[in-house]
């Protein structure tokens, strides 16, 4: 008869599939085809919100102010170059997997490289929630049944990639390959056809391009002032969101097929040059076709100088510019919205591999739970995707899955870890230098410590600018949440180097080998049975020097049957009974063996206790729990072993999974 743990653990395969075996890790290694959806989903499909923020923020100021969104892409292309170029330098220098934690921890010290960790730990979460947010709000566009229900609808998104990525990396590699490569296809064709209708002179105007911009109080003057320009480094930084994710390629490094660092530079190289291409095309498109976004378009836009509706419906920039492009084959907006939807769903499963892979190396490192550092049964870091899809999960719970609000505390984390990475590679590279001799290995290390010296100006830069433009905006939660992380981080840390020290066998390894003067053993007993029988005869055969019977007497009735069936028994056991005035049982035996210890700190005291084991979790319920708690005090206990006494009953036979090893660890103990 099956039990509750083996459908579980059938419904567990289903799902995830069977085990793999350790030694077949190398198998799940990727090739650069597949590494590329794997890595980089997330910064390619930032082009589907990174134009949309730029223009969104722009609008403020009016239609003129819009007109210079394309620039402010190019200068978000120019950082993201540069990074690329940078972060190619480190998956050379650090191909462990460590990536920007590695790199701040060896060359700036370990605080550094919490601090870094923290950020990123912060901006995986958010990738997740800013993405799968993006992506539902893309569906609800193309299928207005989902219209208000966009958190919903992202929860549950987040819960099957979550069970995708659980079943390893190689296999949701496979699952999210084809869908990117189809949005880069989709991007293209939009940007081929579009640009053609352009130069022939037919390209139609997108559905907003009739709309007026309102200006709003403050900006009357467009982008002129100190106003405007701020307005502008603000729309810079929210456009920096395309940088997002590049990073992760550098924490993936030992997921790629050999030469791991030549994989994964080249597919830093396809990333960025991919992702460049796609965030200029979009907004000089979206500039051709006249396309007006705005965060509150009953407010910020007019048609006729009257309000819009207040049941217009807002498409996204992509969405607008393919209903424009493809004017006439309303088949080809619905690809490509539900492609566009499609990829940044898949964004998120960036932040799914680089997560628990830093998970790992934190928690190896002493700095998280070590439960972070294992594999499950299919060679993923379980934990931490377990990890990753609940912070997620509160993200957009609580910020409604609205887009625009998430992504003001989105890409803080990612710049904090940018630039103290950038400056621990130019502290790496310097370091080299003064050892090297080779004038040809110091001439390519001083190119790269030039490279990546302009990394670190343009990304401490960036940062300044998103921490000025942002902070009030929502970045200060996420700067308090990397504290809270770092705080958590380094308390783990502590406690774990203090559990070390303190069980280190260090001077006094003799003292640890020595054997207690005496051992005292006692079997708890509550009446006299086969499980009780069992518990005597384990603790006899253990030849302790003393051994005794222990039981409360919380009803004279049942002791006084208890002593003279005890005596009919004539059990070679002495029997003591602990008066119990209150009909307490675990104070009585506490008490009891607490001064079993203060006659001789040196003995070694045995606790034996029957437990029964029970097939079922209902039968649990229905026998007394005594025996969990006693062993949960008698832990705290010094001088004392506890020594669980198993007596399996019948509802155990058949449901164990481990049939003919007399042992299961499925099953749950009760009794005493």
């Amino acid at each position: 008869m099956l039990n509750v743990s083996d459908i579980a653990d059938a419904a567990k395969r289903l799902l995830l599939g069977r085990p793999v075996r350790s030694e077949n890790l190398g198998h799940t290694l990727l090739p650069k085809r597949i590494a590329l959806p794997v890595f980089a989903s997330d910064a390619l499909s930032s082009v589907a919100y990174a134009p949309d923020e730029i223009l969104l923020t722009l609008a403020v100021a009016g239609f003129t102010a819009t007109t210079i969104s394309p620039w402010v892409g190019l200068a978000v292309v120019v950082v993201l170059l540069t990074v690329v170029a940078s972060y190619r330098q480190n998956v050379h220098a650090y191909p462990s997997g460590g990536g920007d934690y590695e790199v701040a921890t060896k060359n700036l010290g370990p605080s550094a490289g919490v601090g870094v960790a923290s950020a990123l730990m912060v901006d995986y979460v958010l990738t997740v929630a800013v993405s799968i947010s993006s992506g539902a709000q893309y569906a609800a566009s193309a299928i207005p049944a989902l219209r208000d229900h966009e958190t919903t609808f992202a929860i549950v998104l987040v819960m099957l990639l979550t069970l995708v990525n659980l079943r390893g990396v190689k296999e949701s590699g496979r699952f999210f390959a084809i869908p990117v490569y189809l949005f880069m296809f989709a991007i293209g064709v939009t940007a081929v056809v579009g640009f053609l209708r352009h130069l022939t002179g037919n390209l139609p105007m997108a559905e907003s391009a009739g709309f007026e911009l309102v200006v709003q109080p403050g900006f009357d003057e467009g982008l002129m002032g100190l106003a405007g320009a701020f307005l502008i480094a603000r729309a810079f930084a929210s456009g920096c969101a395309a940088l997002t994710g590049v990073e992760a390629i550098s924490n993936g490094v030992p997921a790629f097929q050999k030469p791991k660092s030549k994989n994964a530079a080249t597919t830093l190289a396809l990333l960025g040059g991919i992702s460049a291409l796609m965030i200029l095309v979009i907004l000089f498109l979206a500039r051709l076709t006249g396309v007006h976004y705005a965060e509150n378009p009953h407010e910020q836009l007019t048609s006729g100088g009257q309000a819009l509706p207040v049941d217009y419906v807002q498409h996204p920039v992509i969405g607008q510019l393919a209903e424009a492009v493809f004017q006439g084959v309303p088949v080809a907006f619905y690809i490509v919205s539900a492609v566009t939807g499609l990829i940044l769903v898949l964004a998120a499963n960036t932040a799914f591999n680089g997560f628990p892979v830093l998970g790992s190396i934190l928690a190896k490192d002493g700095y998280l739970p070590r439960q972070l550092h294992t594999r499950g049964d299919r060679l993923a870091f379980s934990n931490g995707i377990l990890t990753l899809a609940a912070g997620a999960i509160i993200l957009i719970w609580a910020f409604d899955a609205e887009v625009t609000r998430l992504i003001q505390l989105y890409i803080v984390g990612v710049f904090v870890s940018f630039t103290l990475s950038q400056l621990g590679m130019v502290r790496h590279w310097t370091g080299k230098l003064r050892t090297e001799t080779d004038p040809k290995v110091r001439s390519q290390m001083t190119r790269s410590r030039v490279v990546n010296s302009i990394g670190f100006a343009m990304t401490g830069t960036v940062l300044v600018i998103v921490l000025l433009t942002k902070f009030t905006h929502g970045a200060w939660i996420a700067l308090l949440a990397m504290g809270g992380v770092f705080v958590l981080m380094k308390s783990i840390r502590k406690h774990y180097d203090s559990v070390s020290e303190e069980i280190e066998l260090g001077d006094d390894a003799s003292a640890a080998r020595a054997l207690p003067s005496r051992v005292h053993a006692i079997v708890l007993v509550s009446k006299l049975h086969k499980p009780t029988m069992r518990a005597i005869a384990y603790a006899r055969a253990s030849r302790p020097n003393t051994l005794e019977a222990l039981t409360v007497g919380v009803d004279s009735e049942d002791v006084e049957r208890l002593t003279a069936q005890w005596e009919s028994l004539d059990i070679p056991v002495p029997l003591r009974v602990l008066d119990s005035p209150f009909r307490e049982i675990t104070r009585p035996i506490l008490g009891y063996v607490r001064s079993v210890r203060r006659e001789s700190p040196r003995d070694l005291v045995v606790v034996y206790i029957p437990e029964y084991v029970v097939g079922h979790w209902w039968e649990q319920l229905l026998h007394n729990q005594s025996a969990l708690r006693l062993k949960g005090r008698l832990l705290f206990t010094p001088g004392v072993v506890v020594a669980s006494v198993p007596w399996q009953l019948s509802s155990t036979q058949g449901q164990t999974g481990l049939e003919g090893t007399g042992y299961s660890a499925k099953n749950r103990r009760v009794g005493y």
